[in-house]
């Protein structure tokens, strides 16, 4: 199989030492392309076959389509990369909700998310695209205090969000941020 090919040598030498690296490396967190490529791969088939589904959180559906209602522009940025963003969203348990995304952003095209000139990339790329929205004019929503100061240091709003299974966040940074736990209440400007 060709995704398992670009995985390094001694990690290939059999199924169990793959399935070992691949557990290794998703346990870390680590965004390794190669990784990446078998993560798409596997999506896909499961996605194409039925057998997979996204489930969301209950209020992101309603919101995109309300954010769309509203005129909002609603792009995506994350680690995860522009392909895998959009078989989530085409394969959710709400439907297929890609046509209320505008924009698909990773850290192939925009650059690492704890990084101001990424945030700062997005919205020049969105200018060139033909989208004037001035960087104040942007909410971007994350449940990392790190990304969130990096899209502020590009001198976006930001929202710090609250969901079941994120990393804990401290007294001190939730005093600092403009927070949420759903999008059923957030309005934009």
């Amino acid at each position: 199989m060709k995704y398992i090919s670009a995985f390094p040598p001694e990690h290939r030498i059999s199924r169990d030492a793959v399935l070992i690296h691949v557990r290794d490396l998703m346990a870390a967190d680590l965004k390794i392309p190669y990784l990446k490529a078998l993560q798409g791969y596997l999506w896909l088939s499961g996605y194409k076959s039925g057998e997979l589904r996204c489930s969301l959180f209950q209020d992101v559906a309603p919101a995109l389509k309300r954010w769309t209602q509203e005129n909002k522009r609603v792009v995506i940025y994350s680690s995860g990369s522009v392909a895998a963003q959009k078989l989530l969203l085409e394969y959710t348990t709400e439907g297929d909700l890609r046509q209320y995304i505008c924009g698909w952003y990773d850290t192939v095209n925009a650059g690492m998310k704890q990084e101001k000139e990424s945030y700062e990339k997005i919205v020049a790329m969105e200018k060139e695209a033909g989208v004037n929205i001035e960087a104040g004019e942007w909410v971007f929503f994350s449940d990392n205090v790190k990304e969130i100061e990096a899209s502020r240091a590009a001198g976006m709003q930001a929202v710090l969000t609250f969901r079941p299974g994120n990393a804990e966040v401290s007294e001190e940074d939730k005093r600092k941020q403009r927070c949420c736990v759903s999008f059923e209440k957030v309005e934009l400007a």
